[in-house]
């Protein structure tokens, strides 16, 4: 198969919308998004961009031959990265490719309803004070996900690590979860695994920060957002699928308690350091071991059973003398 290059803007037409869709290893699960895209889409208007980073299995000549297969030429390209530079990096690769006054990005294991693109361009439109739209994140029977947040902060990670009703409720301001809304609103951060980003927003204020491989990357981006004046607008008229952890198995160690890969904590230590400095991140790790030292208490005299992952007193200080250095695996 002939080498698949990286396209400019100087070659690629302008368009209104470009999705962007990061494979690695999910192919299939690109597919059955690709399928859910199909007749929602403007031939010339939107286009879609798969980046594929460094799979290094058959998922480049799987999804070249779907494209073919399906004569999806029109509004789908395949970029192949050389390397795997995560979440951030594949995002920015397909941003960079395609000049488009929105870019959506989507991930690989997202089922788009019919209706939700219209839906979310409506608020592009009509909304021009949100530099940030994301949609209802649901499972595949509906069931709406929790994807708008407050932000990480030292105090959520007290409440995180105490697990402890009389915790949450003193500190309810500062828990980073946010109830589900069926009306629209404006939360602190939302879930990249669907946003829609304004043109104007990544002219002001740049692309994501490369030095975060996974994870924290979304509510970075999201506070720089807030910075810069916009405001992010959650509309859930738009619906999603999300099959959480589909792209990915950090959720699914931390679901059972496994250890999950250290570019979680780096990316970690670089989020508290970058916005509450250093001593904020070192003063962020020792309210999580007092609010451990809560939960502890509680399974040793109580029937709490236990919630923190393998290591984590010990993984969250991974990196924290030069926290800013890139959480990229080594």
């Amino acid at each position: 198969m002939e080498e698949i290059q990286v396209q400019n803007h100087s070659s690629v037409e302008k368009v209104q919308l470009a999705i962007v869709i990061i494979n690695y290893r999910t192919p299939q699960l690109v597919i059955d998004c690709l399928k859910s895209l199909e007749n929602q889409l403007k031939v010339g208007d939107d286009q879609v961009i798969i980046v594929d980073n460094a799979s290094g299995d058959n998922s480049v000549e799987l999804l070249q031959q779907t494209i073919t297969d399906h004569h999806w030429f029109s509004w789908v390209k395949l970029l192949a990265s050389p390397v795997n530079g995560g979440f951030s990096a594949g995002n920015n690769l397909g941003m960079k490719a395609i000049e488009a006054d929105a870019y959506l990005l989507l991930n690989s294991d997202t089922i788009v309803r019919p209706g939700a693109i219209s839906s979310l361009l409506h608020a592009w439109k009509t909304h021009p004070e949100a530099g940030l739209i994301s949609p209802r994140l649901e499972w595949p029977d509906s069931t709406p996900q929790i994807s708008c947040f407050r932000y990480h902060s030292p105090l959520s990670q007290l409440i995180d690590a105490a697990a402890t009703g009389p915790v949450t409720k003193l500190f309810q301001q500062y828990d980073v979860p946010m109830e589900v809304s069926n009306t629209s609103f404006e939360p602190e951060w939302t879930s990249f695994a669907c946003v829609l980003i304004r043109r104007e927003v990544i002219q002001q204020i740049g692309f994501m920060d490369e030095g975060y491989f996974m994870y924290f990357d979304d509510v970075d981006y999201c506070r720089r957002v807030h910075q810069a004046g916009w405001q992010i607008l959650h509309w859930p008229e738009a619906r999603v699928v999300h099959l959480r952890g589909g792209s990915g198995s950090v959720k699914a160690d931390m679901a059972a308690r496994r250890r999950p890969r250290p570019y979680l904590y780096a990316s970690r230590s670089r989020y508290f350091a970058k916005f509450y400095g250093i001593v904020g991140l070192w003063l962020t790790n020792l309210l999580w071991l007092v609010g451990r030292s809560l939960s502890w208490v509680r399974e040793l005299v109580g029937n709490k059973k236990p919630h923190t992952c393998e290591f984590q007193a010990q993984d969250i200080w991974i990196n924290c003398l030069t926290p800013l250095n890139s959480s990229k695996p080594n």
